[in-house]
C-alpha cells in the first residue's frame, strides 16, 4: 500500500511538473497543435489555420468575443461564479451539462484538454484556468484564444475564419463581420458566418450591438 501511495504522489507531481512547464512554454510559443486538431485530423478534415499576434487583430474581434462569451473577462481571476451558479441551476434542471465558461476556461480546455468529458475534464478545466491565470496575462489569454478556438469545421483561430469568411485576414474586420465569427464560436461545426441565417444572424447582430458596448465601457480595457 505505500508503495502505491509513493507511486501516486509521484505521478501527481510529474503531472503538476509537466503542467507548469507546459503552460509556461505556452506563454511565449504559439500552441502548434491541440487535441481537438487531432480529433479533426483523424476524422478525415484538412486543418486550415494561420497564427496572428493579437496587436494585428482587429479589435473589433476581441470586443466581439468578449460581448458574445465573456463580459467580464477583463475583471474576473479565470471564473464567472455568477454564470456558473446560472449554469448548475440549468444542469440541475435539465440533467445537461451547461455552459457558463469564461474564456479563460474555454482557452485552457483549447489548448491542453479534449472536447466533451464532462465533469472530470471539467476539472482539468479548472486546474489548467488557474494556471493560465497564473502564468499569462490577459493579453496572451485571448491572444491565444482568437488563435486556436475552432471558427468552422477544420478550421482554427478567427484569422482563418475571416479568410474563409470573408476572404481577407483578420487585421481588418467590420463589427458585423467580428459579430458573426463571435457568432459562429460556441457551435462552429454547425454555423456559417457567411450569409447566416435564422438564430446565427440574429446572435452575431446582437453580439455587434453589444461589442459597442464593450468599447465605450472599456470592458476591453485589459486589452488595451
Amino acid at each position: 500500500m505505500r508503495r502505491i501511495v509513493r507511486w501516486t504522489w509521484r505521478l501527481l507531481l510529474g503531472f503538476v511538473v509537466v503542467s507548469i512547464a507546459w503552460v509556461g512554454l505556452y506563454r511565449f510559443v504559439a500552441p502548434p497543435i491541440t487535441l481537438t486538431m487531432v480529433g479533426d485530423a483523424l476524422g478525415g478534415h484538412s486543418i486550415t489555420k494561420k497564427w496572428m499576434p493579437l496587436s494585428r487583430i482587429d479589435p473589433d474581434m476581441a470586443r466581439a468575443v468578449i460581448a458574445g462569451e465573456d463580459a467580464r473577462f477583463c475583471t474576473h481571476s479565470g471564473f464567472d461564479y455568477e454564470a456558473i451558479a446560472k449554469a448548475y441551476v440549468r444542469t440541475q434542471r435539465d440533467g445537461r451539462l451547461r455552459g457558463g465558461s469564461t474564456i479563460s476556461q474555454q482557452t485552457a480546455k483549447n489548448a491542453f484538454l479534449f472536447q466533451g468529458g464532462g465533469f472530470i475534464r471539467k476539472g482539468f478545466e479548472a486546474y489548467f484556468t488557474v494556471l493560465i491565470e497564473a502564468l499569462w496575462d490577459k493579453r496572451r489569454i485571448m491572444e491565444v484564444y482568437l488563435n486556436i478556438a475552432e471558427t468552422g469545421i477544420g478550421t482554427y483561430g478567427v484569422n482563418a475564419g475571416a479568410m474563409r469568411y470573408f476572404g481577407h485576414d483578420a487585421s481588418h474586420l467590420t463589427p458585423a463581420e467580428a459579430g458573426r465569427i463571435a457568432a459562429v464560436l460556441p457551435l462552429p461545426k454547425k454555423r456559417a458566418a457567411i450569409a447566416p441565417r435564422g438564430f446565427t444572424r440574429r446572435h452575431g447582430k446582437a453580439i455587434t450591438r453589444r461589442a459597442g458596448v464593450v468599447r465605450h465601457d472599456g470592458l476591453d480595457r485589459c486589452l488595451r
